[in-house]
C-alpha cells in the first residue's frame, strides 16, 4: 500500500523510466507484487498518454481489479481504446456488481458497446440491476453467490463451492435456498470446516436469517452490515426469494457517497457525484448557487428587523457592536445540535417519535450553556469594554441586555438545531439539508428580535 507521497513520486519515476527504456519485463514484475488500488493510483500519476501502455502489462485477472479502482474518466479512455477481444476480457473478469457501476457511469455510447460484448447472462443481469431505484438496495447488489440446499452433506458442500466458488466475489458466508429460491438459513465456510463431513447443511444452518429486500434504502443495508459486522448481506424479493448479496465493499462505497451526500447538503451545496478537481466550474456553480440564492433572499428578513429598529439603534449606538457576536453564538449553538441529531437519526438512534425528550436534553444543554456564555461576556464587557477600552456608553443595563439575549438566543438556537431535522426526517425531506446555514438565517433574524425586544424593555428604547 502506498502511504508516502515521497515513495509514490518515486514509483512514478521509476514506472516512467522503466516505460522509456522500454523494459516492459520489468514493469511487469514491479505490478505484481502491488495492490490493485495502488497500481490504479500510479497509472492516473503517470497520464493518459502512458495509461494504454501500462494497462495492457497487467495479467488479465489483475488488470480487471485495476479498472474497477480507476476513476470514471479513465475508465472511459481505455474503452474507447480497447479492441472488442479486449473489452471481453475485461467483461468476463468483472464481478456483475463492479460491471453495473460501471455502466452507469459510462455515456450511452459506450455502454452499448459494452452490452454488445458482454455474455448474454451478464447483459440480462445487468438490465434487471439497472431497473431497480437508484438508492435501493438492489442497485447495488451482486446477482453472483453461492447457495447450498439444506438436504446436502458438508462434503457435497466443498465440491460445489470448490466448482463453481471462483467465479464468486465472495463464499465466506454461504445461503441456503429451497427448489424456489426461498431463503431458509445461513452458514459460515468455519461452520462448514468445523462440521462432519457427513453432517447436513440443514443441521449446521442458521434459520434465523438477516436480510434485506431488493427496494429496502441502500443506505439502511449499509448500516446494517456495520451494525450486525456481517461481510455480506442477502437480498430477497418481495416473495423471499434470493436474488443476490450485498457485500461490505459496497456498503463502504454507500456509506461514503452518503457521508459527502449529507456534508454538501449541510454546507448548503447541491450533491455532486465527481470528485472536487474533476468537477468544472460550471457544475460548482450550479451546485453552489441555488442555496446561495434561497439564503441571501431570506437574509433580507434580518434586513427588515434592522430597519424597524433603526431608531433604537440610533439612540444606543454601542448595541451595534453586539449583534455579530449574537448572531455568530446562535448559529454556532444551533449547528451543533443539528449536527447531533442529525449523526443520531442516521445511526438510527432518534426517530421523531422521541421529539420531546429530544428537546428536554437540549434544552438542559442550553440553559447551562447560556448562563457560562452570559457570564463570561458580562465580565469580558465590564472588565474590557467598559474599564480597559473606557467605553462609558457600556452599562450594567447594557450588559445585562446582552447577556439575557445570549441565554435565550442559546435556548432558541438548540431547540430549533435538535427540532428541524426530526421534522425533515418526518416529513420525507433529508434531515441534512436543515443544517448550518438554513438554522443559521433562522436564528439570525430570531436573535435580533429577542435583542431589540429586551433593549426596549430595560433601556427604554
Amino acid at each position: 500500500m502506498l502511504d508516502h507521497e515521497n515513495q509514490l513520486e518515486e514509483l512514478v519515476e521509476e514506472i516512467e523510466y522503466l516505460l522509456q527504456s522500454k523494459s516492459y519485463a520489468a514493469l511487469r514484475e514491479t505490478f505484481l507484487t502491488m495492490e490493485p488500488a495502488d497500481i490504479a493510483l500510479l497509472l492516473e500519476e503517470t497520464g493518459e498518454s502512458s495509461m494504454p501502455i501500462l494497462y495492457r502489462l497487467l495479467p488479465k485477472e489483475l488488470a480487471a481489479e485495476v479498472f474497477v479502482e480507476l476513476p470514471s474518466e479513465n475508465q472511459e479512455m481505455l474503452i474507447v481504446g480497447f479492441s472488442n477481444a479486449e473489452l471481453t476480457e475485461v467483461l468476463e473478469e468483472l464481478y456483475l456488481d463492479d460491471a453495473v457501476d460501471i455502466v452507469e457511469e459510462m455515456p450511452a455510447s459506450v455502454v452499448i458497446r459494452i452490452l454488445d460484448q458482454a455474455t448474454p447472462e451478464m447483459r440480462k443481469s445487468i438490465n434487471q440491476i439497472l431497473k431497480y431505484p437508484e438508492d435501493s438496495a438492489g442497485s447495488i447488489m451482486n446477482m453472483e453467490f453461492l447457495s447450498l440446499k439444506k438436504a446436502m452433506t458438508v462434503s457435497d458442500a466443498f465440491k460445489r463451492i470448490r466448482r463453481i466458488g471462483g467465479d464468486m466475489e465472495t463464499i465466506n458466508m454461504l445461503y441456503v435456498t429451497d427448489s424456489r429460491r426461498k431463503l431458509l438459513g445461513v452458514l459460515s465456510v468455519r461452520d462448514l470446516l468445523l462440521a462432519d463431513e457427513e453432517d447436513l447443511i440443514e443441521d449446521i444452518m442458521d434459520p434465523n436469517v438477516v436480510c434485506a429486500t431488493t427496494m429496502d434504502d441502500k443506505e439502511d443495508v449499509a448500516q446494517a452490515l456495520s451494525r450486525y459486522d456481517f461481510l455480506a448481506m442477502p437480498i430477497v424479493d418481495m416473495e423471499n426469494r434470493l436474488v443476490g448479496i450485498v457485500t461490505v465493499d459496497d456498503a463502504m462505497d454507500v456509506i461514503e457517497e452518503e457521508t459527502t451526500e449529507d456534508f454538501e447538503k449541510m454546507a448548503a451545496m447541491l450533491p455532486s457525484d465527481k470528485p472536487y478537481l474533476r468537477t468544472g466550474v460550471i457544475d460548482t456553480w450550479k451546485a453552489r448557487l441555488p442555496w446561495l440564492m434561497i439564503l441571501m433572499l431570506s437574509a433580507t428578513f434580518t434586513g427588515i428587523i434592522l430597519n424597524h429598529y433603526e431608531n433604537a439603534l440610533a439612540a444606543c449606538i454601542v448595541l451595534n457592536a453586539y449583534i455579530p457576536m449574537l448572531s455568530g453564538t446562535g448559529g454556532n449553538s444551533g449547528t451543533q445540535a443539528s449536527v447531533a441529531v442529525i449523526r443520531a437519526l442516521s445511526l438510527d438512534e432518534v426517530e421523531f417519535s422521541d421529539v420531546l425528550g429530544v428537546l428536554w436534553k437540549e434544552f438542559r444543554v442550553a440553559l447551562l450553556c447560556g448562563l457560562c456564555l452570559g457570564a463570561a461576556n458580562f465580565a469580558k464587557m465590564m472588565l474590557l469594554d467598559r474599564m480597559l477600552l473606557g467605553n462609558n456608553e457600556v452599562t450594567i443595563t447594557v450588559c445585562a441586555v446582552v447577556c439575557l439575549t445570549v441565554m435565550f438566543v442559546v435556548v432558541f438556537a438548540k431547540a430549533v438545531g435538535c427540532s428541524l431535522p426530526l421534522l425533515a426526517e418526518k416529513i420525507g425531506l433529508d434531515p441534512a439539508v436543515m443544517a448550518s446555514p438554513f438554522i443559521t438565517t433562522i436564528v439570525d433574524a430570531t436573535s435580533l428580535l429577542i435583542y431589540f425586544t429586551l433593549a426596549s424593555a430595560l433601556l427604554g428604547l
